[in-house]
């Protein structure tokens, strides 16, 4: 017989059992970890910073320390990007690279930020950047900054200006489908419902969200517009509804459906119509991602007598077993880079993120918690976010691949679950 636990997970958390008490879109970032190398950045506080509404320099050191490639080193100074600083001093305190700036409020109400970033090494400046905001923009231009930052002396894309879907419980058994920024900040509310709403999956644009809601009193898969609110049905057959995945090119949707007995996977049209059929079982099959290039589905099944995940083309074909060690395996997630695949383990009593190569097969634990749920990846393919519990309640969790920078985003008076890391956005450098 399966257990609770696996049954709700199988089916897209069916019956989400949270048991928080309100979020109010605020968190607090608390990293943890030292990385094996890391890049020793002086980050000083921008001239006029003071008085704007928005810490800049704070979210961007907030933002590079999480990522787990930098190290933030104090400056002790307030330097503008008009300014050439004196990099004798700063190697001394052993800064490889210097963020300098300045804010000042304009005319017409807007705030302009304009940044500067050295190389102290080399003594060279990498460049400037300005940015001419309203206020509650100020935090977005503050992840652009580290998006540039991290671009610059990484050679890769930062995901500090991406965002984040998660689901919480009031107290008051009020559910939230909130949308946030990477580090969990200024989160706003795309949903709220008396019933529950679970397994957020974004679109490959950015822009919609598909999710399980049970406000018709049955498990219904819905596609929603972030930015207008506005949404439809993609599926409400006979039975039950769930664990919708979008396909990477955006036009097609797997989700669990039980319309025929049991529970199978199906793949629908984006835009709705009669789903195909891809297993074909007696078991619960269920969790599905689809792969980076879109030619295969990863998912859940007990058809060998245990939860474990399994591969199948796309297209429909063979199935072939991909977890063998435990017995107990869920929550599937492919890096967008196709190198990895994180998921959750039960080891003794405890369910653990774990991290498989999928070149060797070769698998590592990367979390000491006991309670981890549902993975999912940055789109660098850097980070991965998570739910657990930690301290005795549940919160959303970031690490890196090795496991060695941890940061907990936790909500002020409640918990949380089911995240999802959105996609970069158009406009990221």
């Amino acid at each position: 017989m399966l257990s609770k636990r696996y049954f709700f997970q199988l089916l897209g958390g069916l019956f989400l059992l949270l048991t928080t008490q309100a979020v109010h879109a605020q968190f607090r970032v608390e990293v943890s970890g030292v990385g094996l190398t890391q890049v020793p950045i002086a980050i000083g506080a921008l001239r006029g910073e003071e008085g704007a509404p928005q810490k800049i320099s704070a979210i961007v050191q907030a933002d590079l320390e999480r990522s787990g490639q930098f190290k933030a080193i104090a400056t002790g100074k307030v330097l503008d990007e008009t300014e050439r600083p004196d990099v004798s001093d700063l190697r001394q305190k052993g800064a490889d690279a210097l963020l300098t700036g300045s804010i000042s409020r304009l005319a017409d109400g807007r705030f302009d930020v304009r940044i500067r970033l050295w190389d102290v090494v080399r003594n060279q400046d990498l460049g400037a950047m300005s940015y001419s905001v309203v206020a509650a923009d100020l935090r977005l231009a503050s992840h652009q900054i580290s998006d540039l930052v991290y671009l610059k002396l990484t050679g890769e894309r930062g995901v500090f200006s991406t965002r984040i879907a998660y689901v919480t419980k009031s107290s008051s058994a009020r559910y939230n489908l909130w949308v946030a920024d990477s580090d969990g900040e200024n989160a706003q509310s795309a949903l709220a419902s008396p019933e529950p709403i679970i397994s957020p999956s974004w679109a490959p644009n950015g822009t919609q969200l598909a999710y399980v809601s049970f406000e018709s009193r049955k498990p219904v898969v819905y596609v929603h517009d972030v930015a207008t609110g506005k949404r439809r049905v993609l599926a409400n057959f006979k039975g039950s509804n769930s664990a919708p995945s979008w396909s990477p090119d955006g036009r097609t949707i797997a989700v669990t459906l039980s319309r025929d007995g049991g529970s199978q996977i199906f793949l629908l049209d984006a835009q709705g119509g009669e789903p195909r059929r891809l297993t074909q079982s007696i078991a619960i099959d269920t969790e599905t991602v689809f792969s980076p290039d879109g030619s295969a589905i990863y998912f859940v099944s007990d058809r060998g007598g245990s939860p474990q995940i399994y591969r199948t083309p796309s297209m429909g074909g063979p199935v072939n077993r991909v977890t063998s060690a435990g017995n107990y395996n869920i929550s599937p997630a492919l890096s967008p880079d196709g190198r990895w695949m994180a998921y959750i383990s039960r080891v003794g009593n405890a369910y653990k993120l774990h991290l498989m190569d999928l070149a060797s097969g070769n698998i590592s634990a990367i979390t000491s918690t006991s309670a981890d749920e549902r993975p999912s990846f940055a789109p660098n393919s850097k980070l991965i976010v998570f739910a657990t519990k930690q301290d005795g309640r549940e919160a959303l969790m970031t690490t890196t691949l090795d496991g060695l920078i941890k940061a907990r985003l936790a909500g002020q008076g409640g918990d949380i679950r089911e995240p999802n890391w959105g996609p970069f956005s158009k406009s990221q450098p």
